[in-house]
């Protein structure tokens, strides 16, 4: 088992930023491949980004590409979600999860652990 929590989230204005993080316990946290994924009301979830378990290896939705950047600290059994250029749009519930492989997928179902998700709103 894999508990994710994330935290960061909050109301910030278009143009500006934010950092998500996500604190993982259980089992051994840096070999999953991690990844961030969102949820806008009415929408259906969807892939932003994703790490490989040792953070030689990312992956970006085309939506959120040369904005955010995601990273990992194996150390401190930490992901993080850097969100910059924040647009109206991105406005969403944000939710790290975890999948029992070295590469990340894109797919939600490819993903066995999630976090509560944590909640991110863009003002225009």
């Amino acid at each position: 088992q894999v508990q994710l929590v994330e935290s960061g989230g909050g109301l910030v204005q278009a143009g500006g930023s934010l950092r998500l993080s996500c604190a993982a316990s259980g089992r051994t946290f840096s070999t999953h491949a991690m990844g961030w994924f969102r949820q806008a009301p009415g929408k259906e979830r969807e892939f932003v980004a994703g790490i490989t378990w040792r953070g030689g290896l990312t992956t970006y939705s085309d939506s959120v590409k040369g904005r955010f950047t995601i990273s990992r600290d194996n150390a401190k059994n930490t992901l993080y979600l850097q969100m910059n250029s924040l647009k109206p749009e991105d406005t969403a519930a944000y939710y790290c999860a975890a999948r029992d492989s070295s590469y990340p997928s894109t797919r939600e179902r490819d993903y066995g652990y999630w976090g509560q998700g944590t909640q991110v709103t863009v003002s225009s």
